[in-house]
């Protein structure tokens, strides 16, 4: 059955990353399936070309470009990782010339984000960071229930605040936005007002030690078999938009 969406998830093909000696010819486009976005939207590759063909544009793919070869190495066993992410922010900011650094981190994850202003300091940065409950707004005045807070009713619980955090960030300056273990939903209101270039180092999961993609690895195993049930849904709620 022919999609009607892209979902390179699903493709069992390499044309966009055959592999190939340099010189030789790229593969058709024609062997792709039907879904693949690189036949369904060829404006919008053409529009993208010209993004990357902007100076800045271009130079920022350069080095992110080189940051990602540096990470491996090529072994007489095979190809292997070499540095962690944090490592890898490091040297990436240097890349860009970056000098002052912005930490957006849950407030769960305050010690950690001491860790991590230690090592951006000790390595050179500038470092700016500000944590999540900034402003210290009552849930209620975004409309919560007392029964739908973490606490319970009987405390004041502030909410979490994205923006202001974005906000904060932007006015100071910050050549870089570091994102540290925002919540789901949160991290998304962050990104939508961040007016500087970001990157996340660590997104939530308690559960799983901030390591979401187990939840993936153990989906086929009885304990988190949960994750990958197939659920109908027959009460969808409105769409919301953030426009």
């Amino acid at each position: 059955m022919k999609r009607e969406e892209t979902v390179c998830a699903k493709c069992n093909g390499r044309s966009c990353y055959p592999l190939i000696a340099t010189e030789a010819p790229l593969p058709p486009l024609e062997d792709a399936p039907d879904f693949c976005p690189m036949r369904r939207f060829p404006s919008i590759m053409k529009k993208v070309a010209e993004e990357y063909a902007k100076p800045k544009i271009k130079e920022f793919a350069r080095l992110a470009s080189i940051q990602e070869a540096e990470c491996y190495e090529l072994t007489v066993s095979g190809l292997r990782t070499k540095i962690p992410r944090i490592e890898e922010t490091v040297q990436f900011a240097k890349k860009c010339g970056y000098t002052r650094l912005g930490i957006a981190f849950c407030i769960g994850l305050k010690e950690e984000a001491r860790m991590l202003t230690n090592i951006f300091e000790a390595k050179g940065f500038d470092v700016v960071s500000v944590n999540c409950k900034v402003g210290r707004v009552p849930k209620e005045n975004i409309g919560l229930k007392g029964q739908e807070k973490i606490m319970g009713p009987d405390l004041m619980e502030p909410m979490c605040n994205p923006i202001a955090q974005a906000e904060i960030l932007n006015a100071e300056h910050v050549d870089l936005a570091v994102l540290l273990g925002l919540c789901v939903g949160h991290d998304t209101l962050f990104l939508k007002y961040c007016q500087v270039p970001c990157t996340v180092l660590a997104v939530k999961d308690r559960v799983l030690g901030h390591n979401p993609l187990a939840a993936l690895y153990l989906s086929r195993g009885p304990y988190y078999r949960r994750v990958a049930a197939t659920e109908q849904i027959s009460d969808r709620k409105a769409k919301i938009s953030l426009d």
